[in-house]
């Protein structure tokens, strides 16, 4: 049977940051910040909180309307660029967390992309008698250099969850792309804290410790990938754009969103945003921005949502699904 999603929830920290502050950090004004990013503020959460707090929170928004939410749940999937912890698994912290039985929980890095990567390998999870608890969460604010405001100025922390499980023929998702281009990977990075690079004194002096990206680069790549992934990701389900209702994508920022949704011939009124509030949360931003929706106007049975996303490595993906 078709796997669709049941159940939604989103955490964003209670900590708001605005654009005033975000300038006096990076010696950027506000009128620059707003007119390059189209963020207004965003979201950080308190010193030495970890991930997997901001995970289960999502996760505690979903069970405050469904109490019963994970009664089915089987595994979960978490997609996160900024873990607990390097070992283990922040999906097997929350696991802990949530007291659930025996499963299988682990985690997905496709830093922004990762929710959509994750989404889909928690798909193939899905049995009639299992669902699957998918996570996006990610805290960039203990990665940011506050003084770039290429980054500072975009990102903030949150989390969102999913709830996979079987829906009747003609609902749920329909097709999906997922691609890496891995010769574009030191276009987003935080290069020290692995095997390549320890994260000693001497890369801590050099920053080697703090997230990098090459906007332009970066957007170059979004622009020239996402819209073919849309495409073929629509083709295979027998869709046109014209049929889809409403776009959930990636909150890379506001003003790249605009770009794409006229580089695919769609209104910005059919396109979901959340990153004017709650900027660029990683893998975050898709969860957050369907719960966004979400709240907005509830879905409706039938209705068609696209998802896409891009993140480091360079990776990206599309799916789309009908709502059940």
């Amino acid at each position: 049977m078709p796997v669709g999603i049941l159940n939604t929830g989103s955490y964003v920290p209670d900590h708001v940051v605005g654009n005033a502050e975000v300038a006096r950090w990076s010696g950027a004004t506000e009128d620059w910040i707003r007119d390059r990013t189209g963020v207004f503020e965003r979201r950080y959460a308190d010193v030495g909180t970890p991930t997997s707090e901001l995970a289960h929170r999502a996760v505690d928004d979903m069970l405050s309307r469904d109490p019963g939410a994970l009664a089915g749940v089987g595994a979960i999937v978490l997609a996160t660029s900024t873990p607990d912890q390097p070992q283990p698994a922040t999906a097997a912290v929350l696991h802990g967390r949530l007291g659930l039985p025996p499963m299988p929980a682990f985690d997905v890095n496709s830093v922004c992309a990762g929710f959509l990567y994750a989404l889909v390998v928690g798909s193939q999870l899905v049995t009639d008698d299992r669902g699957v608890l998918v996570v996006g969460a990610d805290i960039y604010s203990t990665i940011m250099d506050r003084g770039d405001r290429r980054t500072v100025t975009l990102f903030g922390d949150g989390a969102g969850a999913v709830v996979l499980g079987q829906v009747p023929e003609g609902h749920g998702l329909h097709a999906h792309r997922l691609v890496t281009h891995g010769e574009h990977r030191g276009l987003v990075e935080v290069a020290a804290g692995g095997t390549r690079m320890a994260l000693d004194e001497p890369a801590r002096e050099k920053g080697e410790h703090l997230f990098r990206m090459q906007g332009r680069a970066v957007r170059e790549y979004a622009m020239a990938t996402l819209p073919g992934l849309v495409v073929e990701t629509l083709d295979e389900a027998g869709l046109l754009l014209s049929d889809v209702d409403r776009l959930v994508l990636h909150q890379a920022n506001p003003r790249m969103l605009a770009d794409l949704a006229h580089e695919l011939g769609v209104r910005m009124d059919r396109v979901v945003l959340s990153a004017p509030r709650f900027g660029n949360t990683g893998a975050a931003s898709i969860p957050i921005t369907l719960r966004t929706a979400e709240r907005q106007r509830p879905f409706v049975r039938g209705e068609r949502i696209l998802f896409a996303a891009v993140g480091g490595g360079m990776s990206a993906g599309a799916a789309v699904l009908t709502w059940y």
